[in-house]
């Protein structure tokens, strides 16, 4: 499941808050099962958040990062639009998803 914290509308020039959210177990790779077995690693190694076109955040992950990792970061926003969001996992799954933002008038 993902969450996405972000303002319907903003003023011209504004710098608005963003908060991001995945639903993860981020296994690191480290961990054993009750058989004693290694549980393989799989966690979201990338993060990423476009403006339109514009790369607004972006972030790479390692197996310590906690498993449900929220992020908060800002943006100012200068035109309506999409926010475009994307996490990449090691096995090669992505997780997206997109929120508009109006300019208040």
């Amino acid at each position: 499941m993902i969450r996405i914290s972000i303002p319907q509308s903003a003023d011209l020039g504004e710098v608005i808050e963003i908060k991001a959210m995945i639903q993860h177990p981020m296994e690191s790779g480290y961990r054993r099962d009750e058989m004693g077995r290694t549980i393989p690693r799989d966690i979201v190694a990338h993060f990423s958040c476009r403006f339109e076109s514009q790369v607004v955040f972006k972030t790479d992950w390692g197996p310590g990062m906690a498993a449900n990792p929220l992020l908060t970061f800002f943006a100012r926003v200068n035109r309506a639009g999409t926010f475009y969001f994307e996490w990449k996992d090691l096995n090669g799954k992505a997780f997206k998803t997109e929120r508009a933002i109006e300019i208040n008038r």
